[in-house]
């Protein structure tokens, strides 16, 4: 079912226009559907950091199916997020739409707003709520927009691996399990924050010079963290099929380079 992706400054409003459309959804009559609100906060997740967008991307990701709706409540100041939640809306099958609430105020520990423009496939359909609180949504076309609309084809970006690529895709499964018993193991010997921790895992080619390959530990980090950040790498490798190209130790290397970019 739907994807509806809330934008706005802090302060604008964007918790108060989500509990209104899931009271909105929830009172139709004959509804089956159930309504997911994902919230930074709920996540513990704040800050609206790199890890705080992630973390709403891979919940949002698990909750997405053709029968329920989720409302993504932050995180979509950057229209590059607003993206990506798109991308997973066409992987999904369902459609989405933007909803931008208008006010609040920036803040320095969040990104600048980079406003919705529904020229952009990823911000349309967009409706705007209205500056008064007391303002009720536009629900009618809102729904419309959600239930009697046709889902966006999907296209190679957002196409599965095929088939016969199910063997390579467990492959790729076990060297990232491995790549996280490796590190978790290392942790627990004593590598400590600012250390390289070379790891010996099958399916991992050399850097450069012939270095082992590795990681640069900048911080410590649980087996709960790495899960989710390895859940979300295979995620992408089946939505874009083209990158590796079937080759196992070239995706590793990229699985370490996106451990290395998230757990800055």
């Amino acid at each position: 079912m739907p994807l509806v992706v809330l934008c706005g400054l802090p302060g604008s409003g964007k918790t108060r226009r989500a509990e209104e459309l899931k009271a909105a959804l929830s009172a139709e009559e004959a509804s089956e559907r159930r309504v997911f609100v994902v919230a930074e906060a709920d996540l513990g997740a704040g800050g609206g950091d790199g890890v705080a967008r992630a973390a709403l991307r891979a919940e949002a990701e698990r909750l997405l199916s053709r029968r329920d709706v989720v409302l993504v409540d932050s995180g979509a100041e950057l229209k590059s997020f607003r993206y990506e939640l798109y991308c997973l809306s066409k992987h999904a099958g369902t459609p989405h739409c933007v909803l931008l609430c208008p006010g609040g105020a920036a803040r320095p520990d969040r990104p600048p707003l980079e406003p919705p423009d529904s020229r952009h496939r990823w911000d349309w359909p967009l409706f705007v709520a209205p500056a008064d609180p007391a303002e009720p949504l536009p629900w009618p076309e809102i729904r419309a927009a959600l239930f009697e609309r046709r889902p966006p084809p999907p296209n190679q970006s957002t196409r599965s691996q095929p088939l016969q690529a199910a063997g390579f895709l467990h492959r790729l499964d076990r060297l990232t399990q491995d790549v996280l018993a490796a590190l978790m193991a290392a942790q627990r010997n004593g590598a400590q924050p600012g250390q390289f921790v070379p790891l010996a895992v099958d399916g991992l080619s050399q850097a450069g010079g012939g270095e082992p390959p590795g990681l640069l530990l900048t911080r410590p980090v649980s087996l709960a963290e790495l899960s989710r950040l390895r859940r979300q790498f295979l995620s992408y490798a089946k939505m874009h099929p083209g990158e590796g190209e079937g080759d196992l130790p070239q995706l590793g290397g990229m699985f370490l380079q996106y451990l290395g970019r998230n757990l800055q």
